[in-house]
């Protein structure tokens, strides 16, 4: 590779020099933007950027300006920029990256500009990110609220398309591409070593960083914790190699229904594959499609298939030796790692310690050169698929200028990969880097399998997409806002204090919303039943009780949105979850096992119910002698709830 290639490493956030880290950015961006160049001068023609090399893609023409519009779009968005280059180029160029369907992709909404457009398009944003490089304020360390965060997000941003372009080309028809001198590929090929299942001893791993103590940019997923402990486990020594999953290929696996659950059998029966994509079949047998040719199919060189693909293996081999063989998850490769004390990125030293960062060769490498205490390539060569969906991180936010880089992922249909294949640079490269694709896209991704049980434990709830229960998530549980304190809260004070010199057993809490005054009143009680007639809501709230974190978004303008969590632990009421229960139900119709109590308090509801006159005369049977019952409403009537002849006052 260039010497251009071999300089691309993600510079520290810190130091004690600006204009030494700041010239250290600019040969950094420079690197990049050069290295994604280079990239697409294989493309042989202007015919070739507006082929389609995957049916679920865009043509390349897209990537190629897409990474520079990024720039803009970004600046702009952060106002370090107040005019834009070219409003046109910036929409068609702006998002389509990840599809979320398999024919949803309709070349009839695009007109795509030349590639010379393009080109002095690209070299317009090399200007202006060289003049904001050189002009913008810079101390040390860089934060999230540093103007540099924005270039790194752009910068990082390219070197991920470094890589999923050249996966698309790699697609490409060789009629479209050229050799190039900066992408060669290895030549070392021979028989493959026999894998083995290897013991693995378990420990506790820690996921997650803060943003006062990173060395390095990140993206919004790496941030937050996550602590598990791991069992014992076995781990394969080697990635499973082309020769190791041929036996799969000749066996029919991909035509086994067995071997394919059923996302994996719709995104098979729809493209019809009979081995990996890369395996070209010939005459004299399997060859192999690199970047710019074809080599014979190179026996010890790690496979490269879709998460679908790994997984149907994984249940062939289960059947075959009759053991749980699957893919491991996040924790388990963390531990696997940790285990075999693979060095951080910042020990690497002038040279990677693997196929990674791009210095060594434009391809994969065999799957035995690069060892780490008996296992190999637990970093770089190829991607390795995990069987956990990407899910926030307890703590997780989204930076305000990108806040839609993994929220659409946590949506249980991405799986993360780890430890970054020959081409992954940059934040890629990094060992706390998180990054998850549809199972049914391709990468240079392989895997490699476990025998394991563990159940992995990850936070699957997504953000609510329900706008009435992000409201009463926000109203229920949101911060002071313009000098208003938190309704519930506030209401939950008022009762306790209310409530000083008399029994304080039990309180019902009726129409307790997502249940932040549940909690709050068990501060003081010894037992408080939260009821409400929304199953959604009370799905929250026992949510919350379990220990879980409750995520949802409030709009903010237009399509701008705010991302919040909910833990009990950040209010200070961890204590109090096991003195609260939770049950749906009708206050107009509250069914006698609920019992007597000291305290009812129905906040905002009376106004809301369909017969509020039933409700209240119910109330004298509930409270214990000595009880109070505490009501707030706003008295805002409307027919849509209660019909105007049941309306009281």
């Amino acid at each position: 590779m260039t010497d251009i290639h071999r300089a691309i490493r993600t510079p520290l956030l810190h130091g004690n020099n600006p204009e030494a880290k700041r010239a250290e950015i600019k040969r950094y961006f420079h690197a990049t933007y050069d290295g994604y160049e280079s990239l697409f001068e294989i493309l042989n023609s202007d015919k070739a950027f507006y082929q389609k090399p995957d049916r679920l893609r865009h043509p390349l023409i897209f990537y190629y300006g897409h990474t520079a519009v990024f720039f803009i779009n970004k600046l702009y968005l952060a106002k370090l920029i107040d005019q834009r280059i070219d409003p046109e180029l910036e929409s068609i160029f702006a998002v389509g990256v990840d599809e979320m369907s398999w024919d949803d992709l309709d070349e009839r909404n695009y007109n795509w500009p030349t590639v010379e457009q393009t080109k002095l398009y690209r070299q317009k944003v090399r200007t202006v990110v060289e003049r904001m490089i050189d002009t913008l304020p810079l101390s040390l360390p860089i934060t999230w609220d540093s103007p540099f965060w924005i270039l790194l997000m752009g910068i990082e941003h390219e070197n991920i398309h470094i890589e999923t372009s050249s996966v698309l080309i790699r697609q490409l028809d060789l009629q479209y591409v050229q050799e190039h001198k900066d992408w060669q590929p290895c030549t070392e090929v021979g028989q493959a070593p026999q894998n083995e299942l290897l013991p693995v001893t378990g420990g506790t791993i820690h996921l997650g960083k803060s943003r006062e103590d990173s060395d390095y940019y990140g993206w919004d997923n790496e941030y937050g914790e996550h602590h598990a402990d791991i069992p014992d486990f076995k781990a394969a020594k080697y990635l499973v190699s082309n020769a190791e999953f041929m036996p799969f290929v000749q066996a029919g696996g991909y035509e086994n229904d067995a071997y394919w659950d059923e996302e994996g059998k719709g995104w098979r029966d729809y493209i019809q594959p009979t081995h990996p994509l890369f395996w070209i079949e010939s005459d004299e047998g399997y060859k192999l499609r690199l970047l710019t040719q074809t080599i014979p199919l190179p026996e010890n060189w790690p496979v490269e298939v879709n998460c679908h693909e790994a997984n149907a293996f994984c249940r062939w081999m289960s059947e075959t030796r009759g053991v749980n063989i699957t893919l491991p998850t996040e924790d388990e490769y963390v531990r696997l790692c940790q285990f075999a004390q693979v060095p951080k990125h910042k020990e690497w030293g002038t040279t990677a310690p693997a196929n990674i960062n791009l210095e060594r060769y434009a391809s994969s490498t065999p799957v035995d050169q690069f060892a780490f205490n008996g296992f190999y390539d637990l970093i770089g060569n190829v991607w390795q698929w995990s069987r956990t969906p990407i899910y926030p991180f307890d703590g997780f936010s989204v930076h305000p200028i990108y806040d839609d880089f993994t929220v659409p992922t946590f949506d249980n249909r991405h799986n993360l990969i780890k430890g970054g294949s020959w081409i992954s640079i940059g934040n890629e490269a990094q060992e706390q880097s998180r990054y998850a694709f549809r199972r049914h896209f391709f990468q240079h991704a392989g895997f490699r399998y476990v025998q394991s049980n563990y159940k992995e434990k990850v936070n699957l709830s997504n953000y609510e997409a329900d706008h009435t229960v992000s409201t009463y998530c926000y109203f229920g549980w949101g911060a002071e806002s313009l000098g208003v304190a938190n309704f519930s809260k506030t209401c939950a004070d008022i009762c306790i204090e209310l409530m000083s010199d008399r029994n304080k057993a039990r309180a019902l809490d009726i129409g307790c919303g997502i249940g932040r005054s549940t909690f709050e009143l068990a501060k003081a009680f010894d037992e408080v039943i939260g009821i409400d007639f929304s199953t959604r809501f009370i799905r929250h709230a026992t949510t919350l009780q379990e220990g879980e974190t409750v995520h949802y978004t409030m709009p903010i303008e237009g399509e701008i949105e705010s991302f919040h969590e909910i833990n009990l632990a950040n209010y200070g009421l961890e204590a109090t979850k096991n003195r609260v229960n939770f049950w749906q139900g009708d206050a107009c119709n509250l069914k006698p096992i609920y019992g007597s109590f000291d305290l009812i308090f129905a906040g905002n509801l009376i106004d809301r119910l369909h017969t509020p006159k039933q409700f209240l005369e119910s109330l004298a049977e509930l409270v214990n002698p000595n009880g109070l019952v505490v009501l707030t409403s706003p008295y805002t009537w409307t027919e849509e709830h209660t019909l105007k002849s049941e309306w009281i006052g």
